[in-house]
């Protein structure tokens, strides 16, 4: 992997800030694909620690610069863990943001892939997912950056 793909598969931060100062002065905005319950795939749950077949809120957005999507991410959290927290009136704000406001927010390891698996039709180089807690509350969080971002920054191709 490249050092500047490292910089962005690596960081801890907020995706969505780093995303904003990257593509200024062009326009962010979080587009919603999908959200609702279901049942997350096998290696989601698996990261979650959750039984098979047991139902999660599930949300998929497009991170966009001048309405051209830059990442795909998919988030899955185990409905026990919602609790208040009211993620489904997110609408088309992003989940980063709310996530880094939380004082207590940890984030586990990030996990790298080259393998687009649940974006059927997203083409790009590097994927990484990582597992954020915030009190009893946990969320699988998976971004995909797609080739209009590497396009765009003047990435490598890997």
């Amino acid at each position: 992997m490249s050092a500047a793909w490292w910089q962005w598969i690596a960081s801890r931060d907020s995706l969505t800030a780093r995303l904003i100062a990257a593509g200024a002065p062009r326009t962010f905005r979080v587009r919603l694909l999908d959200q609702r319950t279901g049942i997350p795939r096998l290696d989601e749950a698996q990261a979650l620690g959750l039984p098979m077949h047991r139902q999660a809120w599930l949300r998929e957005v497009a991170l966009c610069l001048d309405e051209q999507p830059w990442v795909v991410a998919r988030s899955v959290a185990p409905l026990d863990d919602l609790r208040g927290q009211r993620l489904d009136q997110l609408g088309e704000q992003s989940l980063g943001s709310w996530l880094f406001r939380q004082p207590d927010l940890e984030r586990g390891d990030i996990e790298v892939t080259t393998s687009p698996a649940g974006f059927h039709s997203a083409q790009g180089p590097w994927g990484r997912r990582s597992l954020f807690r915030h009190g009893h509350f946990r969320v699988l969080v998976q971004e995909w950056f797609l080739e209009r971002m590497a396009d765009d920054l003047g990435l490598p191709s890997r």
